[in-house]
């Protein structure tokens, strides 16, 4: 073995030897590169959609999914315009009776 100095000019060098060799196999290259992301996106989509799912975690989310709150001020000015309104009353009124009627 001879006695060679590891420089940046030699890796150039071997570089561009590589880079003109595997020149026409560089759409190849390219295929497989984008086929390798796509399997491994796919692979981890699948990893992760059938992870388990931890209980504990879903009893938490459903403790503090509270309840939706309505201001009582808001249901009184509703309350208030559906009283005042005939127009309002009788689509209230008609969509409570049948409400798939078009």
């Amino acid at each position: 073995m001879k006695n060679q100095s590891i420089s940046l000019k030699s890796f150039a060098v071997t570089g561009g030897k590589i880079a003109r060799a595997l020149r026409p196999y560089a759409g190849v290259l390219f295929f497989l590169l984008i086929a390798a992301a796509y399997g491994f996106v796919i692979l981890r989509i699948n990893s992760l959609s059938t992870a388990p799912v931890d209980q504990s975690a879903v009893d938490s989310q459903a403790q503090s999914a509270a309840k939706p709150h309505v201001d009582a001020n808001t249901i009184q000015q509703l309350q208030a315009l559906k009283d005042n309104s005939v127009n309002v009353q009788t689509l209230f009124q008609d969509n409570r009776l049948n409400p798939f009627q078009e």
